[in-house]
């Protein structure tokens, strides 16, 4: 379902856009989450949840709708998961620049209904959100990182680190109790290491040199790494993990 959130500086306009929104659940199943007066109050609110789409005005006092979606913007080339933008705005000056801010659409008050259930049909986020993902908490902000994107998770401390090919994040989350939320998408390696089964590319004697895992191969016996791709680093096979490794390959 599309979950949205109303921003506009004015109440009437905000209930009005309510109005609208409540004529098309028919057509389109959604959920207002909340209202927001100001960019202020939209951080408040974006703390607490994760709208798929903000309906967006342009000109409010302080901080205005263009400043607001740069920041989305830039925080999504960062990799967080940001909602996408609607602008509903009484002046067609700014929807060149909307654009270029990659908004959804850009619809001019008054905005009409049948305006209104086109640009909210062509928001991807419905789709996308419903892929799965494991939630993290950094800096204040919280972040959706797609299982999909995930090369592997490694416990650490009281930390599991989750490795993607662009960067790393940190979640609380026990690793067991990821490896029980997603069983289709990792093969565990090691006590404490999940690896996805898309990233795993094969499996080799560790190179010379190598510390061995703390249950690696004994008697001299070098002990088996996971290669992944689109990752040099290798993670270390425990015995008792590496016969389900190989007969996963195989599969």
């Amino acid at each position: 379902m599309l979950e949205l959130v109303i921003v506009d500086d004015e109440a009437l306009a905000r209930m009005r856009m309510r109005n609208l929104l409540a004529d098309l659940a028919p057509e389109l199943p959604h959920r207002v989450l909340g209202e927001a007066g100001s960019a202020t109050e939209l951080r408040t609110l974006l703390s607490t949840q994760q709208p798929h789409v903000l309906l967006l005005d342009v000109q409010m006092p302080g901080e205005d709708g263009m400043h607001i979606a740069a920041d989305l913007k830039a925080r999504a080339a960062r990799g967080e998961q940001v909602p996408h933008v609607i602008f509903t705005t009484a002046f067609t000056e700014h929807a060149v620049g909307a654009f270029e801010l990659a908004a959804v659409d850009y619809l001019v008050k008054p905005v009409k209904i049948a305006r209104l259930l086109e640009a909210l049909r062509r928001v991807p986020a419905a789709q996308d959100s419903e892929l799965p993902s494991i939630t993290v908490v950094e800096r204040g902000r919280i972040l959706r990182v797609p299982v999909t994107e995930v090369l592997y998770l490694k416990a650490e401390m009281k930390y599991v680190t989750i490795r993607t090919r662009e960067r790393e994040f940190l979640s609380e989350e026990p690793l067991t109790a990821l490896e029980a939320a997603f069983p289709d998408h990792f093969v565990r390696i090691h006590r404490n290491a999940l690896v996805s089964r898309h990233a795993i590319a094969g499996i080799e004697r560790a190179r010379p040199g190598s510390l061995p895992s703390p249950d690696g191969e004994a008697d001299g016996e070098r002990s088996w790494q996971v290669l992944l791709h689109g990752c040099d680093e290798r993670l270390d096979v425990s015995r008792r993990q590496l016969a389900q490794v190989k007969e996963f390959l195989r599969a």
